[in-house]
This record gives structure tokens, C-alpha cells and sequence, in this order.
């Protein structure tokens, strides 16, 4: 239970309900998550704190943002090694989620903490964003689209937004200086039919991190032409 105060003082902060069985499953999920990291390449921090200050509560601070309380869908672009997505399914064990990424490999194992945490809310798929967006049973299909990735907010925009229904969200966690990336990214959010509505500093607990969450509303579709290539994406972002 060493870690179970900490946790559940983030869970406070965000007016989210936290049980044993829930502290359970983040335990589980670290020791795969280390375990798996000896195998491949899912995460430089690797002590148990950092884990759990990094990677569990700074997931756990989406919650800040009201649409991940209430929304029914979600799913998380470049998930990676599962975050935010797997504190949010653990926390939120009724909402569906879709974790979306590139390396099979990376898929594997997300599914493997899934089935291992007896979550079964989310699912693991194996694609990339520009080309599971077109796809009808993805495209403007989620009520929250969601990424940590290191993206910048216009290309990250670009990947996202098309995933998220007309009145749903696109919510990415963001570093501290995040002033710039918004000022850049403004004619690419309207472009592809949503809204910035607002910037939720986060703080972590017993550190100095300080995160955002970038709250986009989508309130048109997206047009056809995008998302674009990723290579078009990356090298010409829409500015």
C-alpha cells in the first residue's frame, strides 16, 4: 500500500472515486509495465515513483476536464506503453476505449495489461492515426479522442480530431509551455471543424511537474481531405 495515499490524493483532487481494487490493478500494471520495458522499449522512467507520479497520476489529472467523466467513448492516439488510456479505463471501468497504435509489438502488450487487469473496456488495435481516421467505423465516431504524445498541437490536431463525433472533444496532455504550440495550432483546430475552449493547468502531487490539458471541442466535421499523409503532416503542418 505504499503508493495508495498518493494515488488516492489525485483521485480526490479530481472528484474520482478510488478502491483497493483499483490501486491493485495500477500495482499490476507497473510490475508488467517494468517487467515488459527488460523486452522493449515502452518507458525511460522506470523507478517505481516515477511510474506512478509520471505516468499514473499525471493520466489520473485528465479527469480535470469534465468530458472524461462523462463521455462514453474515448480513444488514445499513440498510445504507447497506455497512457493516458489505461489509468482512464482503470479509473472509469464503464467507459469504452480504443488505444491506438503503430507497433505491434506495443499492441501486444496493451492488450496483454487489458486481459491481465480484467479490463474489459478497452481494446487495443494496431494502425496508424492518419489512415484509422478514414475509416468509417473510426472517423468522427468517439465522444473524446485523446493523446500524450510529443506532437506538436497542429500535427497532433490533424491526427486526432478527425476520430472525434460533432460535439465531442479532442483533449491531449500537454507540457507547461504550451502558449506558443496554441498560438500555431489555431488555424489548423478551426480548420478541421472544432473549437479551443480552454487550457487546465495540472500540478502532480509531492513534485514540481506542472502539465495542461488543451480542452478542443469539435462543433463541425472535419473535411475529407484530412487527415493527410504523415510525412505532409509533420513536414507542413497547417499553420
Amino acid at each position: 500500500m505504499e503508493y495508495y495515499d498518493i494515488i488516492k490524493r489525485a483521485a480526490d483532487d479530481v472528484h474520482m472515486e478510488f478502491t483497493i481494487v483499483q490501486y491493485e490493478q495500477f500495482i499490476t500494471y507497473k510490475e508488467l509495465l517494468k517487467e515488459w520495458n527488460n523486452k522493449m522499449n515502452l518507458t525511460a522512467i522506470t523507478e517505481d515513483e516515477g511510474i506512478i507520479k509520471k505516468h499514473f497520476i499525471d493520466s489520473i489529472k485528465a479527469f480535470k476536464a469534465e468530458p472524461f467523466k462523462t463521455c462514453n467513448s474515448l480513444i488514445d492516439v499513440g498510445s504507447g506503453a497506455g497512457f493516458p488510456g489505461i489509468p482512464i479505463g482503470i479509473m472509469r471501468p464503464d467507459l469504452s476505449i480504443v488505444l491506438l497504435d503503430s507497433l505491434n509489438k506495443r499492441v501486444t502488450f496493451l492488450n496483454t495489461v487489458a486481459e491481465e487487469l480484467g479490463l474489459k473496456n478497452i481494446k487495443a488495435i494496431h494502425g496508424r492515426a492518419e489512415e484509422e481516421s478514414r475509416k468509417k467505423e473510426h472517423r468522427e465516431k468517439y465522444d473524446v479522442a485523446t493523446s500524450r504524445a510529443v506532437a506538436n498541437m497542429s500535427s497532433l490536431s490533424e491526427f486526432c480530431i478527425p476520430f472525434v463525433r460533432k460535439g465531442g472533444y479532442f483533449i491531449p496532455l500537454k507540457g507547461p509551455a504550451i502558449e506558443e504550440e496554441i498560438t500555431t495550432s489555431t488555424k489548423a483546430i478551426k480548420l478541421l471543424g472544432a473549437n479551443l475552449e480552454e487550457i487546465i493547468p495540472v500540478n502532480i502531487e509531492d513534485s514540481d511537474l506542472k502539465h495542461n490539458l488543451v480542452v478542443v471541442k469539435k462543433i463541425g466535421n472535419t473535411p475529407s481531405l484530412y487527415p493527410r499523409k504523415a510525412a505532409s503532416i509533420q513536414k507542413k503542418p497547417i499553420v
